[in-house]
């Protein structure tokens, strides 16, 4: 399927549009009384951009909807149950890795700075608490695949 050149000079406008302002502000130079007013200025073009290549779009995403409604699989319930079991292994992980991290962080920056040579042991119950996002991330990848 070839691309129309809608669908390539759209997106290529839309970069155009979002990094020229950026270039713009470095090579002239930041200052306090232009930066607010500028940022803002990149945020409005930044949502205008998204805004209209979004509406020229419209008409795509509505073949594509129409077009998955047709060829729609119809899942069974263990499929259903898998991918719900995905999604809790990641919850519950990353919920407790977030619990680990909260109590280990503000330990380990105590421990770092009183003593600086602390810093090795003390980075790596952080890590392990970051430990445990990563295993439910792979447990949901596994539980996907076998699906």
């Amino acid at each position: 399927m070839l691309l129309s050149t809608k669908e390539i000079l759209l997106p290529l406008i839309a970069v155009i549009l979002v990094v020229g302002p950026l270039w713009i502000l470095l090579r002239k130079g930041i200052n306090t009384t232009n930066a607010k007013t500028r940022i803002l200025a990149q945020v409005a073009i930044f949502a205008g951009v998204f805004l209209v290549v979004l509406l020229f779009q419209a008409r795509s995403y509505t073949a594509l909807a129409e077009e998955a409604s047709k060829t729609a699989a119809t899942g069974d319930l263990a499929k259903g149950l898998g991918f719900i079991a995905a999604g809790l292994s990641v919850g519950g992980a990353c919920l407790g890795a977030g619990l680990a991290v909260a109590s280990a962080a503000p330990a380990a920056i105590g421990a770092v700075s009183e003593n600086g040579d602390n810093f090795g042991r003390a980075i790596i119950f952080v890590a392990l608490g970051e430990g445990v996002a990563i295993y439910g991330l792979l447990i949901s990848i596994l539980i996907i695949n076998a699906l």
